[in-house]
């Protein structure tokens, strides 16, 4: 199955076809997903306490995961699901953009190219910085 839970998908067939939402739930075994706001059933509860009352409550049935397709999160489009092979993982691709759609991967992916890029060169200025002001006497400048 190459949905997960927190992906944005577009419903593609249906009484909800064209609705967008969250996944909230897969259910990988049957090949079913629950989508926010899509295929909302009534259930009907009955008081099991003496202080409860009955009541209708309305929540979000399964969907069949044939019927969604994901949304891919930089062009915005309905795409199917490409893989492919990152630093030795295997990545969930968008195949319209070649965008990422695993987000943690390209969370943590931004993060380590953002340390880099800030830690190499800081660190070998404030080195430097800090012996100088060590070396120089007390009284005379640089």
């Amino acid at each position: 199955m190459k949905v997960k839970v927190n992906d944005n998908v577009l419903v593609l067939t249906g009484k909800y076809k064209g609705k967008q939402g969250k996944v909230l739930k897969t259910y990988p075994g049957d090949g079913r997903v629950v989508v926010e706001g899509v295929n909302i059933v009534h259930k009907h509860e009955k008081a099991r306490k003496a202080n409860e009352t009955s009541r209708i409550v309305t929540e979000e049935a399964p969907i069949d995961v044939s019927n969604v397709e994901v949304v891919c999160d930089k062009c915005g489009k309905a795409t199917r699901v490409g893989h492919t092979v990152i630093d030795g993982k295997k990545v969930r691709v968008c195949k319209k953009c070649g965008a990422s759609l695993d987000k943690a991967y390209v969370k943590k992916v931004k993060e380590q190219q953002a340390a880099a890029q800030e830690e190499a060169p800081k660190k070998r200025t404030r080195k430097r910085s800090k012996k100088a002001e060590e070396t120089a006497p007390e009284g005379e400048e640089k």
